[in-house]
C-alpha cells in the first residue's frame, strides 16, 4: 500500500470523526454567516444559546449524511493528492541537492504550492457536496424568512409563532438546487472556495514548519529521538488552523452566502449574482462587520476539528504502517520456512 493511499484513507477517517464531534458548531456557524440583517445579528445570542434554542439536536445535525460523505471524500482526495505532490516535490529536492542546489529538503514555498495543488483538486471534485450541505444547514432559517416575507400577518406577530418546516432531506436539496440553477448550481461559490485553498495551504505550511522545528529540537534533547506525542500533534494542528482561519474567514462568509438559497423576490440586497456582487453588497449594506459574522464560532469549530483530525490521522497512519511492516515481516518468514 502506497504512502499516498495510507494518508488518504487516514485523512478520511480522521475527518469523519472530527466532523461528527464538531458538526453542531458548524451548522450554527453557517447560519450566522448567512444572516444578512446586520442589526439583527447584533442582537443574536451567543453560540451556546443558539445551539440550545435551535430546533433541537436533530436540526443541528441537518445535512450530516452528505457532510460525512463530503468530509470523507474531501479529506481522502486532499491527503491522497497531497502525498503524491509531496513525494514529487521531495524527489525534485533530492535531485537538486545532487546537482548542488539546496539541502535536499522541501522548502516553505514548495510546501505551499503542494498544498495549493491538492486543495484545488479537492475543491473542483467535491464542491457540489458542500453546496448541498450548506443548503440543508440553512434551510430552516431561509424558509422562515421566506414565509415571513410573503405572509399577510404582521412581522412582529409572525416572529412569535414557531414554524414547522416539512422534512428536508438530501434529495430535496439536490432537486431544489438543480431546479434553481441547473448543473452549474452545484459549483456555486467555487471561485471564493478556490481562493480559500490558501487556508489549508497556510494550515499545512504552519503545521509542517512547527512539526519540523519540534522534531529538530526533540532530536537535540533526546539524542536522535524525533517521536511526537498525540497531544503535541493535537496542539500543533490547533495552532496551525487558528492562524489560517483568521486570515481567510471573510472568503468563507462570501462562499456560504453564495451557496445558501438566494432570495428571488423582495429585497435585492439579499440576492447575489456572483462573488464580486456579494462582496460589494456586503460592504455597502453590512460593512466590514458582515465579513466576520460567526468568527468566534468558526474558530472554535475549525481549531477543534483540525486538532482532532491531525491527531487521529497521524495515529491511523502510524498504525497502518506498523501493521504493514508486521505483515511484511510475517510473509518473509513464511517464505523462508
Amino acid at each position: 500500500m502506497s504512502d499516498a493511499l495510507i494518508n488518504g484513507l487516514s485523512g478520511a477517517g480522521g475527518g469523519i470523526i472530527a466532523q461528527l464531534i464538531t458538526y453542531p458548531l458548524q451548522t450554527v456557524n453557517t447560519r450566522q454567516q448567512t444572516e444578512r440583517d446586520a442589526k439583527k445579528a447584533k442582537r443574536k445570542h451567543g453560540t451556546l444559546e443558539q445551539m440550545c434554542q435551535n430546533e433541537g439536536w436533530g436540526r443541528l445535525y441537518s445535512g450530516l449524511a452528505p457532510s460525512i460523505v463530503g468530509t470523507a471524500c474531501s479529506q481522502g482526495v486532499y491527503y491522497y493528492f497531497y502525498q503524491i505532490f509531496r513525494d514529487r516535490a521531495e524527489a525534485i529536492a533530492r535531485e537538486n541537492k545532487r546537482n548542488g542546489i539546496g539541502d535536499g529538503s522541501v522548502g516553505i514555498l514548495s510546501s505551499l504550492v503542494v498544498a495549493a495543488l491538492a486543495g484545488c483538486t479537492n475543491v473542483l471534485l467535491t464542491n457540489p457536496i458542500w453546496v448541498v450541505v450548506t443548503r440543508m444547514q440553512t434551510h430552516t432559517k431561509n424558509s422562515k424568512k421566506s414565509q415571513l416575507g410573503h405572509s399577510s400577518i404582521a412581522p412582529d406577530e409572525k416572529a412569535l409563532d414557531p414554524i414547522e418546516c416539512p422534512p428536508y432531506g438530501t434529495g430535496h436539496a439536490i432537486q431544489e438546487l438543480y431546479d434553481e440553477a441547473g448543473i452549474q448550481g452545484f459549483w456555486k461559490g467555487v471561485f471564493p472556495t478556490l481562493i480559500m485553498v490558501s487556508n489549508p495551504s497556510m494550515q499545512f505550511m504552519l503545521y509542517e514548519t512547527m512539526l519540523k522545528k519540534l522534531k529538530r529540537k526533540r532530536a537535540l534533547v533526546k539524542q536522535g529521538d524525533t517521536g511526537v506525542t498525540a497531544l503535541e500533534i493535537f496542539l500543533l494542528g490547533a495552532l496551525a488552523k487558528l492562524g489560517a482561519t483568521v486570515v481567510t474567514y471573510p472568503l468563507l462568509v462570501v462562499k456560504s452566502r453564495l451557496q445558501a438559497k438566494q432570495a428571488t423576490t423582495g429585497d435585492k440586497r439579499h440576492h447575489y449574482e456572483g462573488t464580486l456582487d456579494a462582496i460589494l453588497k456586503m460592504i455597502r449594506y453590512e460593512g466590514l462587520h458582515g465579513f466576520y459574522k460567526g468568527m468566534s464560532t468558526k474558530i472554535v469549530q475549525s481549531v477543534l476539528a483540525a486538532a482532532v483530525l491531525f491527531m487521529i490521522k497521524e495515529e491511523l497512519v502510524r498504525g497502518a504502517r506498523m501493521l504493514l511492516t508486521k505483515g511484511g515481516t510475517s510473509t518473509g518468514r513464511t517464505r523462508l520456512a
